[in-house]
C-alpha cells in the first residue's frame, strides 16, 4: 500500500488552512502556476496532480512519470531545487473542485518521514468569474545579479501585506531583508485606479532564484524570481554610468 499527500489545492470558494493558510484566487479562462516543495528523501518517487475532496479519494490528472497526460494540465520536476511545478490552463467552471500535489510513498520506513512532510505545507484555491482578488500580470520575472526586481500585485482585498519565500521568512511593513537582499513594500494605486502591492527586491544575488509569495490578507499568489549572471555588456555599461 501506499501513502500519499503532501500539499493540496482547493477551488471552493472558501477553504480553511490548517497549516499555512493558503489562498490563491484565480479567474475563469486564467491559468496558474502551483510549486510544490518536497523533502530531499523524495527526489526519486512520482509526483502527481490529483483531484479529489479527500486523498483517499483522489484521481491523478497528471504525474511525472505520464507528464503529458492532458493538454491543459501539465507538470515537471526540478529535483535540484526538490520543486515540482503544476500548471493549469483555460480554466472552465468545471473545474472547480479539491486539487493535490502529491508525491508518492510507499509503506514501511518511510511511514514516519511522511508523517512530518504531510504538515509541511497546504495550499487551497479558488476560480472566480470575475476579476481574482489577487492577482499577477506575470508569474515569472528576471532579473540579474547586483539588480533588482519588481513585481506588482493587484488586490482588491484586505488585510497586511508581505513578501515570502518559499519555505523561508517573509517581509512585512515596509521594508526588510530576504537572504541579505534588500525588499521593500509599497501600496499605491496605477492608472486604471488598481489598488497595487508593489514589490521590490535590490542587491540581487544568484542564489535568490526562487519561487515566492505575494501576500495580501488570507490571499497569496506565487510569483517565481529567476536571477542571471550579469553580460559583458552590463558589466561594461554599469561601470561607465557609475
Amino acid at each position: 500500500n501506499s501513502t500519499k499527500i503532501v500539499l493540496y489545492s482547493n477551488l471552493n470558494v472558501f477553504c480553511v488552512d490548517m497549516s499555512t493558510g493558503r489562498h490563491v484566487s484565480v479567474q475563469t479562462g486564467g491559468s496558474i502556476t502551483i510549486p510544490c516543495s518536497y523533502d530531499q528523501y523524495y527526489i526519486n518517487h512520482v509526483k502527481y496532480w490529483c483531484k479529489g475532496t479527500h486523498w483517499t479519494h483522489c484521481s491523478s490528472v497528471v504525474r511525472t512519470d505520464h507528464p503529458k497526460s492532458t493538454d491543459r494540465t501539465s507538470i515537471s520536476d526540478d529535483i535540484n531545487k526538490r520543486i515540482f511545478t503544476v500548471i493549469m490552463t483555460d480554466l472552465v467552471s468545471r473545474d472547480s473542485n479539491t486539487y493535490r500535489c502529491v508525491v508518492e510513498i510507499n509503506g514501511g520506513t518511510d511511514f514516519m518521514i511522511q508523517s512530518t512532510f504531510f504538515f509541511s505545507e497546504f495550499l487551497f484555491f479558488y476560480l472566480c468569474s470575475g476579476t481574482p482578488e489577487l492577482y499577477v500580470e506575470q508569474q515569472e520575472v528576471s532579473g540579474v545579479e547586483g539588480g533588482s526586481v519588481t513585481v506588482c500585485c493587484y488586490y482588491s482585498n484586505s488585510g497586511d501585506m508581505k513578501w515570502c519565500r518559499m519555505g523561508g521568512d517573509c517581509v512585512s511593513g515596509f521594508s526588510g531583508t530576504l537572504n541579505g537582499t534588500s525588499v521593500t513594500l509599497t501600496r499605491t494605486s496605477d492608472a486604471n485606479n488598481r489598488t497595487v502591492f508593489t514589490v521590490t527586491m535590490s542587491g540581487l544575488k544568484m542564489e535568490n532564484t526562487d519561487w515566492y509569495w505575494c501576500r495580501v490578507g488570507e490571499l497569496e499568489m506565487p510569483v517565481h524570481i529567476t536571477v542571471s549572471q550579469q553580460t559583458a555588456t552590463q558589466r561594461t555599461s554599469k561601470m561607465t554610468s557609475s
